[in-house]
């Protein structure tokens, strides 16, 4: 099965790059969404994966750090930057509070997540009220990559190792998600005291998990006691743990 469709996805790929890719790397249409979707689902040949992120970023950049994406890309982006070494710019959408962004709808008093970018702007109100529901997922997705990138909490398929990220920027001095396993209450969180970043972890019975420390940290310890590594990864049997590193913010 695995081979069948692994054949079935590099004919895709190789039909995608056919339609929508020029030899020289750029993606036809020339979009926010476009340029995340051939990124994140691996459809662009490996040479041709830096001109395409360098042309998502130059985009953004000269939107004065806005996103133009909708309910497909918008989900994929911060991944996509994440992912590709653009923590930075990830970050800065992510406290964008200029319309449109995540913090827009926040600085005009929502608690909820709103469908569109502009359900309410102050040139033009409120938005078709056919559309414009103001509690609404596809925008509200960037709460996955909150979890998952900058607290750090993942959990890998199958519910038996958690995958632990701890990721500081933004100026942000603390994060911290929990997350209910088949196997028992999971968390991960960190926090920053002067030049020390403190991480905080609770593994559940029968699980074990993958302490990944972002670039400036040194080697940590928890109670005193060096933590194993395995080429920059740490392994953490279930329980507690506080773990502390010396950190240079990058």
């Amino acid at each position: 099965k695995s081979r069948h469709y692994a054949r079935v996805f590099e004919r895709q790929k190789a039909a995608f790059q056919r339609e929508f890719v020029t030899p020289e790397g750029r993606v036809i249409g020339e979009t926010q969404t476009g340029w995340v979707l051939a990124l994140h689902f691996d459809l662009l040949k490996p040479e041709h994966r830096p001109r395409v992120l360098d042309m998502l970023v130059a985009d953004i950049q000269k939107r004065g750090v806005r996103l133009s994406t909708g309910f497909v890309g918008s989900s994929y982006l911060p991944w996509v930057l994440s992912d590709n070494g653009r923590w930075d710019v990830a970050f800065d959408l992510l406290m964008q509070k200029q319309w449109p962004s995540w913090l827009y709808a926040v600085t005009q008093g929502a608690t909820t997540i709103w469908e569109r970018w502009d359900g309410w702007t102050h040139d033009k109100g409120f938005q078709d009220p056919g559309m414009n529901s103001f509690n609404h997922y596809a925008y509200g997705a960037i709460g996955s990559w909150m979890y998952g990138a900058v607290a750090g909490l993942d959990i890998e398929p199958g519910a038996k190792r958690l995958i632990l990220r701890p990721r500081p920027g933004a100026g942000l001095t603390h994060a911290k998600a929990a997350l209910q396993t088949l196997c028992g209450p999971a968390e991960c969180g960190w926090r920053i005291e002067g030049g020390s970043l403190v991480v905080h972890a609770v593994v559940p019975p029968n699980m074990t998990a993958t302490l990944e420390l972002p670039d400036g940290a040194s080697e940590p310890m928890d109670g005193g006691t060096r933590l194993v590594t395995n080429e920059g990864r740490y392994h953490l049997e279930s329980g507690r743990y506080e773990i502390v590193c010396q950190y240079q913010r990058q």
